[in-house]
Order: structure tokens, then C-alpha cells, then sequence
């Protein structure tokens, strides 16, 4: 018994040795709580004043939590340092360099080849083409005339033509309006195909065809009223989604057949930031360009 007495008191006397520690700023929530906050402010002006209220309890809460971290000093903690340096190991048997600069592309961004702009242009027009003949193509059949579909394009410049009569007559004025639309409408789509496309390599006429323009018909059912009235209350809509088909699937395909450019991602920053030029410096002695 009095030999573990003394073994226990000497381990009592024994200094605790304490590693060693630095001090670093104290972690804290109330930036994020400020940020919230301000979040909901902005989105209770679409929604409701409740929620701007919360949202303003919530920055009067984070700026006083912040502002009490950091004044009139900076909160700060201990942290204890390792004084081993943990040994770092690998189960690889070896490591694969990637080269800065070479023929393959070590970029995760997608896609690596894109249409240039002139591609969306060109599908935008030759859809405009299709879709132009099918709307007069209705006119046709309907019987009001192959000026009814052009006339009602351009109804929300004309309020008073409000009439079949009307609608169907010929207007320079609505003529000269609705082509501008049509082809302003038309380019950005087409451009908008341009973008898309690539990102859906193996289906392009499904997405042009079919999918977008259902996508972009829904989402004008729902907004056409406020846009242009006279349109809504006299537009077909099958025969809208078929000409909005007929138009995609030519700009699917114009675009589709278009060469495609290889993306900037692979070279260096300097590069795409147009900081360096390719070739104006002999990369070999770096002597200027060659005369």
C-alpha cells in the first residue's frame, strides 16, 4: 500500500506539459444571420411585409452580434498546435502530371466546342423562313387571308384594329411592325439554340423541335394577356405550337450542321485574358515577333 501511495504522489507532482497554442479570430454565425436577414427584407417587397419584418429582426440581430465580435476588440481563442506534422500517405501507386499546355483537355467546364455566333444566326433566319410560311399556311386554311396571321403579330401596336375585318385587311404600317418582331424574335432564338445546342450533343432536333418550343409556348400562354390582348383572345394555339415545332426543328437542324470552335479553356489565363498573344513572342529565346 505505501509503495502505490508514493508511485501515485510522484505522478501527482510529476509538471503537466501543455502544448503549445496561438490565437486565432473566434468563429461566429452573425455574419450569415446579417445576410439572411437582408434576404428576406428583399424578398418580402414580391411577397409579404411579414416577411421584410422578419428579415429586419434578423439584421437588427446579426449586426449587433457581429458588431459586439469585433468592438471594441476582436474576439479571438486559443488553438493548440500540433507539434507532430501527420505523415501523408497515399494508397496510388503513382501520381499522373498534367501538362499546363497540351493537345488534350484536362478542364472539367463543359462543353469543349461550341457554335459560333453566326451559327444561331443563320438556324434563327431559316426557322423564321418555316414558321412564317406555316403561319400564313393558316390563313389560309382558316380563311381569313394570309394577312390575318401578320396583322395579329402586330396587334399590340394597333389597339383600335380589333376587329376580323380589321385584322384581316392589309397594313404596310402592321406589315413593316410585324416583320421586325418576327426577325428580332427569331435571331434570338436562333442564338439561344446556338447556346444550348452543344450542351445536348446527341439530340438536337428532339431538344429544338419538340422541347423548346413547347417549353416557350406554355411559358407565353401564361403571359400573353399582359403582353398583347388582341393576340390572346384570337391566336390558335395548335397552330401556334406546329409553326413553333416547324421552326425549331429547321433551326435544330441549320445549327446542328454548323462547324463547331474549340473552346479558350485549355490554354492559360494569361491567354484568355488577352494579357499574352499566341505567337507574338518566339516562345523559344522570347525575342519579339519576327519581321
Amino acid at each position: 500500500m505505501s509503495t502505490q501511495s508514493e508511485s501515485l504522489a510522484r505522478l501527482t507532482e510529476m509538471p503537466v506539459r501543455s502544448s503549445p497554442a496561438i490565437e486565432l479570430p473566434a468563429p461566429t454565425a452573425w455574419p450569415i444571420v446579417l445576410a439572411f436577414g437582408l434576404t428576406l427584407v428583399a424578398a418580402g417587397l414580391v411577397t409579404s411585409v411579414s416577411v421584410s419584418i422578419l428579415g429586419a429582426v434578423l439584421v437588427i440581430a446579426g449586426s449587433v452580434g457581429w458588431f459586439r465580435d469585433v468592438l471594441p476588440h476582436e474576439k479571438h481563442e486559443p488553438v493548440s498546435v500540433i507539434e507532430t506534422v501527420p505523415a501523408v500517405a497515399t494508397s496510388r501507386i503513382q501520381v499522373t502530371q498534367v501538362e499546363w499546355i497540351s493537345e488534350e483537355l484536362h478542364r472539367a467546364r463543359l462543353p469543349l466546342e461550341i457554335f459560333p455566333i453566326s451559327a444561331g444566326v443563320k438556324g434563327g433566319l431559316a426557322g423564321s423562313v418555316v414558321m412564317a410560311i406555316l403561319a400564313m399556311l393558316y390563313g389560309v386554311i382558316s380563311g381569313h387571308g394570309i394577312w390575318y396571321p401578320v396583322n395579329l403579330l402586330s396587334a399590340g401596336f394597333f389597339p383600335e384594329r380589333s376587329t376580323v375585318a380589321q385584322i384581316a385587311a392589309f397594313h404596310w404600317d402592321a406589315l413593316i411592325i410585324a416583320t421586325i418582331v418576327h426577325l428580332i424574335c427569331s435571331v434570338l432564338v436562333g442564338l439561344l439554340y446556338g447556346a444550348v445546342t452543344p450542351m445536348f450533343p446527341r439530340r438536337p432536333i428532339l431538344l429544338g423541335g419538340l422541347v423548346a418550343p413547347i417549353l416557350w409556348s406554355g411559358l407565353l400562354h401564361s403571359i400573353l394577356d399582359a403582353l398583347d390582348p388582341v393576340l390572346n383572345r384570337r391566336i390558335d394555339w395548335l397552330w401556334f405550337v406546329l409553326s413553333q415545332i416547324g421552326f425549331g426543328i429547321v433551326a435544330g437542324i441549320v445549327v446542328s450542321r454548323q462547324e463547331r470552335v474549340r473552346t479558350w479553356q485549355y490554354l492559360p489565363f494569361a491567354v484568355r485574358a488577352g494579357i499574352e498573344a499566341p505567337g507574338a513572342i518566339d516562345e523559344k529565346n522570347g525575342e519579339g515577333p519576327r519581321q
